[in-house]
Order: C-alpha cells, then sequence, then structure tokens
C-alpha cells in the first residue's frame, strides 16, 4: 500500500474510533440522564390532574350510563344486595394479590441487590398504581420499577433482564392458564360452555405467544457485541446497533425466567408469587360473583376473566373500560345470567382501585428511600456502572484525546 494511502487509512480508522467513542458516551450519557431523573407519573400535577379527569369521566360512563343501556337499571344500586360475607373474601383475595405480586418482585431480583421487604414493597405498590393511571399494559409500571432497581445500584443491562423476566413470569403463567383452561373446556373435561372463540382461539393465540418466546431465548445474549462491528458512522449501522440489544435483552430474560421454573430452590418465590398474583384476582372475581348469587363454574371464571383481561391492551389508563367491557362481553358469550355487572364492578374495586391510594404513599415513602441510596452510595453516581463495561475501561476526555 502506498504511504499515502496507509497514513489515509491510519487516519480514517482514528477518525471511526472517535466517531465510535463519541457515540459510546452519547450512549452512557442518555443512559445516566435515563436514571437521574425520576417518572413525572406523580410529579407533574398538569398529568395528573388531567388524568384524574379522565378516569372520573370514565367511571362515569362506566359505572353510571352504560349500566342503563346493558341492563334498563342502574348496576351499582344492586350493590346492596351484595352478601357481606363474600366482599369480605374478595377484601382477603386482594390483599393475597398484593403479597404475591411483592414476592415475585421480591423472587426475581432479590437475589441481585439487597433490598428490604419494605423497599420491594413500596416499588411494586408504586408500580401497580402506575399502571392502573397511566398507561395501558403495564407499561408505567414498568419504567417506575426500573428506574427504582437503577436507583438502588443495579447494572443497566442486568435491570433490563431482570424485567424481562419478572414480565415473562408473569405472562407465562396467563398465557399457561389459557391454553389449559382452554382446552379442557373445549374437551368437556371442565364443566361449562363452551364457545370456541373463547376457548379453542384463546388457547391458540396462547399457545403461538409461548412458542414465539421460547424460541426467543434461542437468540444469543452478546447479540449486540456481534453486531459491534456494525459502522457508527451510518445511520444504518448505529441502528442495527440499538436494535440489537432488544432481543438480545429479551432472550437473556427470557432465559431467566426459565432457570427459575427449572430451578424450584432459587425460582421459587418468583414462581409462586406469579401463580398467586393471578390466581388471587380469579379468587375477587369468584367471591364477587358468590356475594350476587351467581353460579359459574371456575373454569369460565378462569377463561373470562383471562378473555377480558385482553382489553387491558386498549391505550386507556390501567385498560379503565376495556377490561370491563371485556368482561361483560366474555361472561355473556359464555352465557352468564345475574347483575354481572354488579360482579364486574366489586372485582374492578378491589383489583383496580383498591392499590391506587396505597401505591401513591407507596411511591413517595420511595422517593425518600432513593433519595437515602444516593446519599449512602459511595463511588460514582448511579449509570457509570456502563462506562466500566466498555473496552478499554472509562470514556473520558484524556481518552478520546
Amino acid at each position: 500500500m502506498p504511504r499515502g494511502d496507509a497514513t489515509q487509512g491510519a487516519g480514517g480508522e482514528k477518525e471511526r474510533d472517535a466517531l465510535a467513542v463519541e457515540g459510546a458516551e452519547a450512549e452512557l450519557e442518555a443512559a445516566a440522564a435515563e436514571v437521574d431523573y425520576e417518572p413525572s407519573f406523580f410529579a407533574d400535577r398538569k398529568r395528573l390532574a388531567q388524568t384524574a379527569l379522565f378516569v372520573v369521566l370514565l367511571i362515569a360512563g362506566i359505572y353510571f350510563l352504560f349500566p342503563k343501556l346493558v341492563e334498563d337499571e342502574d348496576a351499582s344500586a344492586k350493590l346492596s344486595d351484595a352478601e357481606i360475607e363474600w366482599i369480605v373474601v374478595a377484601f382477603v383475595f386482594s390483599v393475597a394479590m398484593f403479597a404475591a405480586y411483592v414476592a415475585l418482585f421480591r423472587g426475581v431480583v432479590g437475589q441481585q441487590v439487597k433490598l428490604r421487604w419494605k423497599d420491594s414493597y413500596d416499588i411494586t405498590m408504586a408500580g401497580l398504581a402506575a399502571t392502573r393511571l397511566f398507561s395501558a399494559g403495564g407499561a408505567g409500571g414498568i419504567v417506575l420499577t426500573y428506574w427504582a432497581l437503577r436507583k438502588a445500584g443495579m447494572p443497566t443491562k442486568e435491570t433490563a433482564a431482570r424485567m424481562v423476566a419478572f414480565l415473562v413470569l408473569v405472562y407465562a403463567v396467563y398465557m399457561t392458564t389459557l391454553v389449559i383452561d382452554g382446552v379442557l373446556l373445549s374437551a368437556g373435561v371442565f364443566a361449562g360452555q363452551a364457545p370456541p372463540g373463547l376457548t379453542v382461539v384463546p388457547a391458540a393465540f396462547a399457545g403461538g405467544v409461548i412458542i414465539v418466546f421460547l424460541l426467543m431465548a434461542l437468540i444469543p445474549g452478546d447479540l449486540e457485541r456481534r453486531f459491534s462491528h456494525a459502522s457508527q458512522e451510518k445511520l444504518w449501522g448505529r441502528i442495527t446497533r440499538r436494535l440489537a440489544t432488544v432481543p438480545a435483552t429479551v432472550a437473556v430474560g427470557t432465559r431467566t425466567a426459565m432457570a427459575f421454573v427449572r430451578e424450584p430452590s432459587r425460582g421459587g418465590l418468583a414462581l409462586l408469587g406469579a401463580i398467586g398474583f393471578w390466581a388471587a384476582q380469579i379468587g375477587i372475581l369468584w367471591a364477587s360473583f358468590k356475594a350476587f348469587g351467581i353460579e359459574v363454574p371456575l373454569a369460565v371464571v378462569v377463561e373470562g376473566f383471562f378473555v377480558g383481561m385482553f382489553a387491558n391492551l386498549i391505550p386507556l389508563p390501567g385498560g379503565v373500560g376495556g377490561v370491563d367491557a371485556g368482561m361483560l362481553g366474555a361472561f355473556a358469550l359464555f352465557d352468564v345470567h345475574g347483575p354481572i355487572f354488579a360482579a364486574v364492578l366489586i372485582y374492578r374495586i378491589f383489583a383496580f382501585w383498591m392499590p391506587i391510594p396505597p401505591g401513591i404513599v407507596a411511591f413517595l415513602h420511595l422517593r425518600k428511600t432513593v433519595q437515602r441510596w444516593e446519599r449512602e452510595r459511595p463511588g460514582p453516581p448511579v449509570g457509570r456502572d456502563l462506562a466500566e463495561s466498555l473496552p478499554g475501561g472509562p470514556i473520558t476526555s484524556q481518552s478520546k484525546a
């Protein structure tokens, strides 16, 4: 190679290295900023007021206007007919739901970062409140939980993988139950109506989701590193590297969740928490039906519950309105008779509304806890662990020079 070409090649290589360093530093600073600022769910008073107004309007429409259309009377008037003994049972199940959710969280992250049970309670309850109020599909709770774990000192990639494992465990129970209950209802093993659209179709969908995640578990965890040669100078290269982090993180999180299932001694608490979280919610709904004397086979309660919960993906705060309508429609198609709306209303009060006040209080406690963590943490601020993991150590002005 001519000398001039060699010099130009060396200069080009240095320039590419500088661009790579600058790109890595930008990612580092973005990640640090991401955890330096708390989610604004409860801090933004304007957004909080808007959300509260929207929820109030939805409640008025769903719980007062809609019942008159479907039952020709206000379903809330039937609440006085509920048997108090079953209301107490529903309340006990709701407390069990909170306990199971905290246990699930502890089981997934407890071995990676030291948290007191009180801290775990604050994070999970605040996450539940954020999920109920500020997003569909649980995104608000995910953001808040991620922020709290990063502030607790968990590394970025580990936090993301553990959050994926948490969600995989929760929804693995959901999808597995849809498959088992739907198939056995359709086959006549379980008692109750079995419309194919509410049994076979959801079971097939759930089975497909399970297969997809099992296949994703085969994706190598170092996929991001394998794409590290992608040019930082070109847009496609930067996009490729960024996109590679998503399947790699999902794969690692899925394998972590599978390890919990394979090793009960290590993941028993997480697995029991995931099962208990859904079982307690179904228990609330079952007790709500009993409170109004509605006789529904347990398998139908389970299937109607999970099919109705699909409406949680509707972009409304916590699925307000969507889940209610979804469950009402599901049980109507299952040919369930009686004051179904009143029963679903009781369920939603305990499973949806009840976590919000303690969740807001938990968030306020969590903010104080995070401030204490930051005062007590020795060394660099959270977020710098990314720098330590980069080849050549932390990025500094000297290293760029």
